[in-house]
């Protein structure tokens, strides 16, 4: 994660940005006023210590009130690990405005990076810590949230570890990969996965894997090693016994008995 750019203004009323679409991340934080959000046609009124979500790619238009216009900081943020980081307290394209108790403490943070705007390696590590207390205040004002709601965030984290694997299976994840993505270790990861769905994620990935390795068996005449190849497995012999395991049938015992079913299926008809 890094810092684009970040500000602060005192707005005058009605002042108004977009409708526009923004190429990385963006949070809004208002210290004093109020002013609202237009997002995927949803109008949010947002007031001193909230602030908002703006997501890349996605048209929004926001507009500081008439009688109490908003003065707010912003900060621009990109990076791989952004959208976990902002999932782990509590922020997506579901649920894009936030609470924090004391402005102040954000203030500081964007007013030292104001300060540090030099391209300087000392510069860069100072803006970069000052990111990650800006994330951990937030983390820490959304935390009684969070914790009032744990099967909530439970099943946000096991969508995400979901949603990782069906986009990636085909490449060479590991359950690391999945914990890094949901910003959680290993263990927890895996005792939640255990509690909710009663199978590891290792267990989880394999199993996806077989399940879209079968459709293409059936469905297609690829090779068996390209098949394997397709869903995250170079070694043909590892993914013989995976299979296996899942299906009790190797791949090509898979396949021939595809032939079988449709042959039945004829005489039935």
């Amino acid at each position: 994660m890094y810092l684009c750019y970040c500000g602060l203004e005192k707005c005058v009323p009605l002042h108004s940005f977009g409708p526009a679409v923004r190429p990385n991340y963006l949070l809004h934080y208002v210290l004093e006023g109020k002013g609202y959000y237009y997002v995927d046609n949803n109008k949010f009124t947002v007031n001193k210590n909230e602030g908002f979500l703006i997501s890349p790619n996605i048209v929004t238009f926001y507009q500081a009130d008439q009688e109490n216009p908003w003065t707010y900081l912003w900060i621009g943020i990109d990076g791989n690990k952004v959208e976990a980081y902002l999932k782990s307290v509590g922020l997506d394209k579901n649920n894009v405005i936030f609470k924090s108790s004391e402005n102040d403490e954000l203030k500081e943070y964007v007013m030292e990076m104001l300060k540090h705007h030099r391209s300087t390696p000392a510069d860069s590590f100072k803006i970069e810590g000052l990111l990650y207390l800006f994330f951990s205040k937030l983390a820490e004002d959304n935390k009684s949230i969070l914790l009032n709601d744990k099967n909530h965030s439970y099943n946000t984290y096991i969508n995400n570890a979901v949603e990782f694997i069906q986009n990636n299976y085909h490449s060479q994840i590991k359950v690391t990969d999945l914990a890094d993505y949901v910003c959680l270790n290993r263990s927890y990861l895996t005792s939640i996965f255990q509690k909710h769905l009663n199978m590891s994620p290792q267990k989880f990935l394999m199993e996806f894997r077989i399940t879209k390795a079968s459709e293409l068996l059936y469905n297609t005449d690829l090779p068996i090693g390209n098949i394997a190849f397709s869903c995250g497995y170079n070694d043909p012999l590892a993914f013989s016994k995976a299979f296996k395991k899942v299906k009790g049938v190797s791949p090509k015992e898979y396949r021939l008995n595809k032939g079988i079913s449709a042959n039945k299926l004829l005489l039935r008809t």
